[in-house]
């Protein structure tokens, strides 16, 4: 299913500024001309003017203190969980204290799944309200907001798992603005317990922050318990208090302990605030809740036997899967592999541009077969390509043939597990077609899972390919926690206890039931089913459950629960009396929108469309087929916010104004610039991160050049010893147009008598589109003849000109793709601000590639057209740990040592180990003449060759 991905708004300005509304003065907005301590943070401004002075009386003469532009007053966060159902609100109030406009961004990261039901703001006592329109109607009213010159805008955006709803206005100096987001999710049991998170990121220090969390269980609460996310910076603060079948959580740091340290502006307060609990069950297998026509019916049987598994592990161990990736993931399938059960049967398949097989048939779990499993996966090398098609065939054709001989319990489950990082790049590369292929040859009794890893992978095929399939997909990020991650997945679906289940309810009484029958049941998870009732009825809603265990079938018998449950609810003000109505329709939509995906034929789509279309305007929650128009009330100032289109064929977004332009963008304006400011379109949202391959060219730290070799296999590494200022050509290709070129600068102070020195500042020249690229350690300056427009290293976004693409993610990397051909990444690496000696510096990462001319130079460019080298007689060096060795190269004898550099693509802080063989002395003899010769008077220039 998909539910709302990314939201961004933002108001597009026309010939007159768009939101210089006369200043009002609201009352709860009185005490803001007494806050000065707040620290900048996820607010964002213009650079230049980040703070003002004001003067303040001191003992002798005045003393100048810095005053924040904009002042955070209130930030509230309210949320009830009614039987499951969560129902969240977050509020914001600010006020620009600056004597110049502001812009003030509202930025919430919202639940995987979740729906966005309402959205206000009140800008200067002028209150924007939002109403759920069918899509074609908000492009309407878009469309003729733009006809009269309106304030107008449109962005449909898709982001990764974790969604944004953004927006940004305009702040006059004294100006007050507040938002209002609310938005509705469900709970799913898993592991044994519910797991509600709140991302909590101010930003900056508040006047008043409060969080509320309310919980209301009328089956009672089992536990519950607040889970320390801020690593003991709150101990003591959140308070709870439980009863038997409610539950409040209360969160409110004063401003003191806010702050990150004693004397710090910045605030603590920038993560998570995690409720884990679970219900009471008793004997009961389910329980049955009816109320306002509605019923709910949840599942989760315990205390029986698991039934025995056969499980095929399919591994990508293709190129990208290199490092951090490839070592985690091995270490979660170690774990995996102990908690096999001895009934158990598996097997594991590794594929990149071929598929290898551990074992060809399903073995039995015992433990010197998952012993040596182990040892199989412990030498696997990434490397190659990735053919998707042929690795799920060979598991299906494994898995079908034991079943076709009998050789498999016939009481046991079967899943196939495929942990993947990227789309098919060998073999079959249309993915409907690998859709068809699994479907015709898998069997009914097989279900599919996926694991979509890292930030490139097409998670909507993985989705795909799993809901045709029984299974349901994940997605896992490459970070430091991806094999914990791993391992969480593999714990929800590894513990199969019920198949073939079948819920049965009296057709005379019940309507609308959400889904009836489910493949499997796994434990410490939850089945929810959920229907309309006839009230005329009440007495006959029961249900019959029917399901296979591990020993023998069984039938259950589940009574609806009414007692006392409407004078229950009634006496807590907190509890929503539309929990059944919200839960219904939360659990139709998103059981429409996997249906519409799948559906055979056109005209079936459309009805299911109708369908979902219908039930998103009755219930008012953006889905991928409404629109959330905001307005004010006399209709003048007007924006629109789409969900993301469900169709994965379609672009990833889609901006209109005016004309239509390159899909997920933001005007240029976004972040203002000191020079004038043109449309440069800008895509914001969408993500471009991947694990990157292990190949390319390199300079990172003070600064160290690893220059990959591709037909020799090897990497060459170097050091430069410059001064702070001087401009290093990278590359430099007159023929194409295109220059890089990085400028130098300092740490802080020399250590041991060495002044290290990094890449500060590097600059793109793009000459046939006129394009200049400056990125420093605090901006991204894009330039295109008099154009300018600036991001900032604080936002995730895009810039499209002809055929450059600029991809920001927020303070991790740039890159830029010329024709996606050729590309440029540029890592930025932060530094503890009070470091004695260390300053922020910039990596650059620069695949090789055959589409730069066969003069293009420079310090990297003159590797494009590879040298030969010939490396021999090596023996052991002055370190032990440092063998040296004789190098051929350009004509030249020279003497190299072999070392290790560092990668920080897919680790940023402690990096990869790239091993490569060391040319001393600024890289005499393999360069090209003297490093010296690479000075360039400017950051755009071309180098001048002799």
């Amino acid at each position: 299913m998909k539910g709302l991905t990314c939201f961004f708004i933002c108001f597009f300005l026309s010939e007159v500024p768009g939101f210089e509304i006369p200043i009002n003065g609201l009352s709860e907005f009185v005490e803001y001309e007494d806050l000065v301590e707040l620290a900048p943070g996820k607010f964002q401004f213009v650079e230049e003017s980040q703070r003002y002075q004001r003067s303040l009386p001191g003992e002798s003469g005045e003393t100048m203190e810095e005053v924040d532009q904009v002042t955070l007053y209130t930030y509230k966060v309210q949320s009830t969980i009614t039987s499951r159902m969560a129902t969240t609100m977050i509020q914001s109030k600010l006020v620009n204290n600056s004597p110049q406009p502001q812009n003030v961004v509202f930025d919430v990261q919202i639940p995987k799944g979740a729906f966005i039901s309402n959205f206000s703001m009140t800008v200067d006592g002028t209150t924007f309200r939002s109403s759920i329109k069918e899509r074609t109607v908000g492009r309407a009213l878009y469309a003729q907001a733009r006809a009269k010159g309106k304030t107008a805008g449109l962005v449909r955006s898709r982001a990764l798992d974790m969604e944004n709803f953004r927006t940004e206005v305009n702040v006059l100096p004294g100006a007050k603005v507040e938002f209002e987001l609310h938005y509705q999710e469900a709970k799913w049991r898993k592991l044994g317990s519910y797991e509600h998170r709140i991302y909590l990121q101010p930003g900056r220090l508040a006047k008043h922050l409060e969080v509320d969390v309310w919980v209301i269980e009328p089956q009672g609460i089992r536990f519950l318990h607040v889970a320390d996310t801020f690593e003991g910076h709150f101990d003591g603060v959140p308070a709870i208090s439980k009863g038997q079948q409610k539950a409040h959580i209360s969160f409110k740091p004063t401003v003191a302990q806010q702050r990150i340290c004693p004397s710090c502006r910045e605030t603590a307060v920038d993560g998570e605030l995690v409720v884990l609990y679970d219900v009471d069950r008793e004997e009961k297998a389910g329980e049955l809740e009816v109320f306002n026509g509605y019923f709910v019916h949840f599942f989760a049987p315990d205390n029986l036997d698991p039934i025995p598994k056969n499980i095929l592990f399919v591994i990508d161990v293709s190129g990208s899967m290199w490092g951090v990736k490839m070592k985690q993931t091995v270490e979660a399938m170690k774990t995996i592999l102990d908690d096999l059960r001895a009934e158990d049967h598996f097997s594991v398949i590794d594929f990149n541009h071929n598929v290898r097989t551990w074992r060809n048939d399903l073995i039995s779990a015992t433990k010197t077969q998952v012993a040596d499993a182990k040892r199989y996966i412990e030498k696997i090398q990434p490397s190659g390509g990735t053919n998707i098609n042929e690795a799920l065939l060979r598991a299906i054709f494994i898995l079908n043939e034991a079943n076709n001989l009998g050789l498999l319990d016939p009481n046991s489950v079967s899943l196939i597990i495929l942990v993947s990082d990227g789309d098919p790049t060998v073999g079959e590369l249309k993915l409907s077609k690998i859709q068809k292929n699994v479907k015709e040859n898998i069997q009914d009794n097989i279900s599919l899972f996926s694991l979509g890893m890292g930030f490139d992978v097409d998670y909507d095929f993985l989705k795909r390919l799993s809901n045709e399939n029984r299974g349901i997909a994940q997605r896992i990020y490459g970070n430091q926690d991806t094999s914990s991650q791993l391992r969480k997945f593999y714990n929800q679906v590894s513990t199969p206890l019920l198949r073939n289940i079948q819920f049965n309810y009296p057709h005379s009484a019940v309507t609308d039931v959400t889904q009836n029958s489910f493949h499997n049941y796994f434990g410490g998870s939850e089945i929810v089913v959920a229907g309309k009732f006839d009230p005329a009825k009440l007495d006959q809603i029961q249900s019959i459950i029917t399901a296979t265990s591990a020993n023998t079938e069984l039938v259950l018998e589940t009574l609806a629960q009414m007692d006392d449950l409407q004078d229950f609810l009634s006496k807590d003000k907190h509890a929503d009396p539309d929990f059944t109505k919200k839960l219904w329709a939360y659990l139709t939509i998103n059981q429409l929108l996997a249906e519409r995906s799948l559906a055979p034929t056109a005209a079936a789509k459309r009805k299911i469309t109708r369908s979902i279309l219908q039930m998103s305007l009755d219930h008012h929650i953006v889905t991928p087929l409404t629109s959330l128009v905001i307005e004010n009330e006399a209709g003048d100032e007007r924006m629109l916010a789409d969900a993301p289109p469900q169709d994965p064929a379609c672009c990833s977004g889609a901006l209109y104004y005016g004309s239509k332009v390159p899909s997920g963008s933001i005007p240029s304006w976004a972040s203002p610039s000191p020079t004038p400011v043109t449309s440069m379109q800008a895509e914001g949202a969408k993500v471009l991160e991947s694990t990157p391959p292990p190949h390319v060219m390199r300079v990172e730290n003070d600064p160290h050049f690893i220059i990959y070799l591709p037909k020799s296999q090897k990497n060459v590494c170097f050091n430069i010893d410059s001064e702070p200022g001087k401009i290093l050509n990278l590359v430099s290709d007159p023929e194409s147009g295109i220059a890089v070129n990085g400028q130098l600068v300092g740490a802080k102070k020399p250590n041991n008598g060495k002044l290290s020195t990094y890449f500060g500042k590097l600059g793109f020249y793009f000459q046939s589109e006129d394009m200049k690229i400056e990125i420093s350690t605090k901006t991204i300056t894009l330039s295109r003849g008099s154009s300018t427009s600036t991001l900032s290293w604080a936002d995730t976004a895009q810039t499209m000109n002809q055929r450059v693409l600029t991809s920001v993610k927020k303070e991790k990397v740039v890159t830029i793709t010329v024709d996606k051909e050729m590309s440029f990444s540029v890592l930025l690496h932060r530094v503890w601000k009070k470091h004695p000696i260390n300053v922020d510096f910039l990596g650059i990462y620069i695949p090789p590639t055959n589409k730069f001319s066969p003069n293009a130079h420079g310090l990297i460019g003159q590797f494009m057209q590879e040298p030969k080298i010939h490396i021999f007689n090596e023996r052991p060096g002055k370190d032990p740990k440092k063998p040296e060795a004789s190098m051929e190269v350009k004509g030249q004898k020279l003497i190299v040592t072999r070392g290790l550099q560092k990668d920080y693509r897919t680790d940023v802080v402690f990096g990869t180990d790239v091993p490569c063989w060391f040319v001393h002395n600024s890289g005499k003899g393999f360069i090209d003449g003297h490093y010296k010769d690479y000075f360039v008077p400017q950051l755009y220039s071309f180098l001048r060759r002799p």
